[in-house]
């Protein structure tokens, strides 16, 4: 009599363990009440991008639900609502934004901070697994400076543009300015890299055109994945030159021999003083002034670009 109890104890524990792991089993095949999701994973409320200043939070409803949605930060705490309670029906889609700003208008500490669906009907209040990270704090870029480079952007293949390495803290676009308006951004985000400035700068209306001789101050800066952009670091003074005379006024007598120097990335140059022309190899070059008194323009070309002098005969 005691073996046949045992043995009806031994079944019923045996019913009743099947019975709970086919319980837990169906719990596990039950349907999430929130399907579709998708969060924003970064943003900055000061970001550059306007797209990347708010973070977005949406999500469809399986089931009819009351339900309330807000921010919590890493400790848990609520520092925003999105949704206050209401009801929805099924396939309702939720279409929510968080900017980052708390009541008191003052943006939230960086950090990361995780959406939080409170369903009513459901019991349940479900905590999304895709985090959100406020991100205010721009890159940080470093190049050597100063430097003084000195180009001739006129596509000859001498001097034609200057190269510089940068390093940024993370990754992000690197951008150039030249006065102030910006002529590059890369198209990758980087830790580090080369850029390179090929004498292109922005005129009124934008466009990029060839720079003029003069100096040119660069700066450059960075854009993080949020859009936070650092500042601008002034690091070169680039000369463009295309052919230059070391003086603009040469006093010799009638006929006599003057020396002129000339600054040029290209092999030789043309030039013209008073009906008389010539070519020369580019450094120093060398005259005969006019037999005749008086004051004369000595012109002096390279790769389509000149330059002048005045002579006085005296």
């Amino acid at each position: 009599m005691a073996r046949v109890l045992s043995t009806a104890v031994v079944l019923a524990l045996l019913a009743a363990t099947a019975i709970a792991f086919a319980v837990t089993e169906g719990a596990k095949l039950d349907k999430s009440p929130i399907a579709g999701t998708a969060v924003t994973p970064i943003f900055s409320p000061v970001s550059a991008i306007e797209a990347k200043r708010a973070a977005q939070v949406k999500f469809r409803l399986r089931t009819r639900e009351r339900l309330t949605v807000w921010i919590q930060d890493a400790h848990g705490r609520r520092v925003a609502t999105l949704l206050p309670p209401r009801s929805a029906r099924a396939g309702t889609v939720f279409k929510l934004r968080w900017d980052g700003f708390s009541g008191g208008g003052v943006i939230n500490p960086d950090g990361v901070y995780r959406p939080v669906v409170k369903l009513e009907r459901s019991h349940r209040t479900i905590v999304l697994p895709s985090p959100i990270r406020l991100d205010t704090v721009p890159p940080v870029v470093t190049v050597r400076h100063p430097q003084y480079p000195i180009l001739s952007p006129d596509g000859d293949g001498h001097a034609d543009d200057f190269r510089f390495h940068f390093d940024v803290n993370e990754p992000a676009h690197a951008i150039l300015a030249v006065r102030g308006r910006r002529v590059l951004f890369t198209r990758d985000q980087k830790t580090t890299g080369v850029l390179v400035w090929n004498g292109r700068v922005r005129n009124s209306q934008q466009a990029l055109v060839r720079a003029r001789p003069g100096r040119y101050l660069l700066t450059v800066s960075a854009q993080d994945i949020a859009g936070n952009v650092s500042k601008g670091i002034p690091f070169a003074i680039a000369q463009v030159r295309y052919v230059a005379l070391a003086r603009p006024r040469v006093v010799v007598r009638p006929g006599g021999r003057f020396a002129l120097r000339v600054s040029t990335d290209a092999p030789r140059v043309q030039w013209r003083l008073h009906g008389r022309s010539g070519v020369q190899r580019s450094g120093t070059l060398h005259f005969r002034a006019p037999r005749s008194k008086g004051v004369f323009k000595l012109y002096v070309t390279a790769a389509g670009h000149s330059a002048v002098t005045t002579v006085v005969v005296a």
